[in-house]
Formats: C-alpha cells, sequence, structure tokens
C-alpha cells in the first residue's frame, strides 16, 4: 500500500505542507476579487494525509475553504469556532456513518485534520479568495486556552 501512497505523491506532484501532509494547487482564477487586487477569487489544492504523514496541524485561514472527499480514507475535522466550540466532521464515502463528501470551512475557524483510516486520505479544497501563506496562522500551544475544549487530547494536532 506504501507504494500506492508514493505513487500517487509523484502522479499529482505533491509536496510536504507546513501543515502537514501534502499539496499542490491545481488551480487560480484569473479574475481577481477586485480590480485593483492581485488576490484572485478562488483556488484549489489536491491535499493528502498518509500513515507518515497524518495529521494537518491546527489553523486558520482568512478565506472560506470548501472540502472535497475523493473517495480515498477517512479523515477527521477538528473545528473550533472563535468562541472556542468545537466540532467534529469525519470526510468519507460511508455516509451512512455520517460522513461527509463536502465541508464547508469559514475564515477564522481554527481546523486540523487528521487521518483515522486507511492508508491514505485525498481531498481537494477549493479557497474562497485566493489561498495565501500570509493568510494562514499555525496555532500554537497557547492559542487553546480559550478553546472549551480537551487541550490533553487535541495538543498532538498543534504544531
Amino acid at each position: 500500500m506504501e507504494e500506492n501512497v508514493e505513487q500517487l505523491i509523484r502522479q499529482l506532484n505533491l509536496e510536504e505542507h507546513i501543515e502537514g501532509g501534502y499539496y499542490k494547487r491545481s488551480y487560480c482564477a484569473n479574475a481577481s476579487i477586485i480590480e485593483s487586487s492581485d488576490q484572485a477569487l478562488a483556488s484549489s489544492i489536491y491535499y493528502l494525509l498518509t500513515n507518515n504523514n497524518r495529521v494537518g496541524h491546527f489553523h486558520k485561514n482568512k478565506s472560506d475553504i470548501l472540502h472535497f472527499h475523493h473517495g480515498i480514507g477517512v479523515i477527521r475535522y477538528y473545528l473550533v469556532t472563535e468562541q472556542g466550540h468545537l466540532t467534529v466532521v469525519e470526510m468519507g464515502s460511508n455516509l451512512n456513518k455520517g460522513q461527509q463528501l463536502q465541508l464547508i470551512v469559514p475564515g477564522g475557524i481554527w481546523k486540523a485534520s487528521e487521518l483515522i483510516e486507511g492508508s491514505m486520505g485525498l481531498i481537494s479544497e477549493v479557497v474562497i479568495p485566493e489561498f495565501r501563506f500570509e493568510d494562514m496562522v499555525l496555532a500554537k500551544v497557547n492559542d487553546m486556552a480559550s478553546w472549551n475544549v480537551d487541550k490533553e487530547a487535541l495538543k498532538h494536532l498543534v504544531k
């Protein structure tokens, strides 16, 4: 199975992401959000978690992000609102178990992801407006202080 993971990484030309996992930008709109801006209306990426790189650490983005599951593996998302409330969502193809094929994460929400089933989990993300690294913040342990969560249980999701 590991050779399939390596093959997919090569085929999609993925590289390591600073939050964890692997990614590759697959699209960036030609149009800008406003005429005088250089930020595109939207961009998209492939995002892969594997047994060897199974966590996307807590971070938040300015932009809204739509996630689309590609039918490979199950990825659990941990979402923490500005008020510190936690929601857990599983992206996967088993709708009878409550798994979701799509997930919308509004800008400003802390999110982390974790591969919980399979040797890899593949999604795509559409970021509106365009994703920029300078618009992303990685969480530190002290960011968790105001979260209404079991901090010890989620500490492994902070880089």
